[in-house]
């Protein structure tokens, strides 16, 4: 598997020798770099700025500072946009959960299109993760307007009815619940126990054009919460899949 250094690098478009040049090394240096060698401090804070990757996700063997202690401190990461957040994150933040799985989406297809983001659900279920998944009606008008908002039009359905093809052969595990809901969706939210992936819908704007915020539950009634109360609500007013 590619270095997430070299993965950042190559989403950004900028090259080695660009690398070499801005920061005032060898190529060679760089190309250590990208084989798994930890840079030197102030290289390391040049890269994430120019990749616009945080540290971790370039280097995630890096010690992680200790908790904050103040409570009410949930957010991990911010990325200003959901297509800089690295492309797998959504999988490892799955890939943690041994409790519980929540996604609400209005079509969630970028992930239903990752081959291994079905496989790993269903892995999960299978270890006795409960894995429940809302997404939008493609029928249903909140889905049409959003489709409008966004200047797809009927395009939103069709992402839907797209991501169903690889999401709906997962009810056949026991762990596995898929619903359909027709409402005006505000967050995108994925969740795996006590974190979140949460994408808020920006007006005219595509999702993967919002941000993303990564969230970590530290109190009852935090941010966490919050998103975790608005997927119940949506989830008890939703029509199974089947249906």
């Amino acid at each position: 598997m590619r270095h997430p250094l070299a993965r950042a690098l190559g989403s950004a478009g900028i090259t080695t020798v660009d690398v070499a040049a801005r920061l005032d090394v060898d190529p060679k240096t760089v190309q250590r770099w990208i084989s798994g060698r930890l840079p030197y401090p102030r290289h390391r804070d040049a890269l994430v700025n120019l990749t616009g990757w945080q540290a971790h996700d370039l280097w995630p063997s890096l010690p992680r500072p200790a908790d904050p202690v103040t409570e009410a401190d949930e957010v991990r990461i911010i990325y200003p946009h959901r297509s800089e957040a690295p492309s797998d994150s959504w999988a490892r933040l799955l890939s943690r959960a041994q409790e519980e799985i929540d996604i609400l989406a209005y079509s969630a297809l970028f992930l239903a299109e990752n081959a291994s983001v079905p496989a790993l659900l269903r892995r999960k279920a299978r270890a006795g993760v409960r894995v429940r998944i809302a997404l939008g009606d493609p029928a249903g008008k909140h889905v049409a307007d959003r489709g409008a908002e966004e200047g797809i039009g009927a395009g939103m359905s069709a992402r839907i009815r797209t991501a169903l093809v690889s999401l709906v052969p997962l009810t056949s595990e026991p762990g596995v619940d898929l619903r359909l809901h027709d409402t005006v969706l505000y967050n995108s939210t994925y969740r795996s126990d006590a974190e979140m992936l949460v994408n808020p819908h920006v007006y005219g704007r595509l999702a993967a054009h919002a941000p993303v915020l990564h969230l970590k539950s530290r109190r009852d009634d935090g941010m966490v919460a919050t998103h975790r109360a608005s997927f119940e609500r949506v989830w008890g007013a939703a029509k199974p899949a089947k249906d």
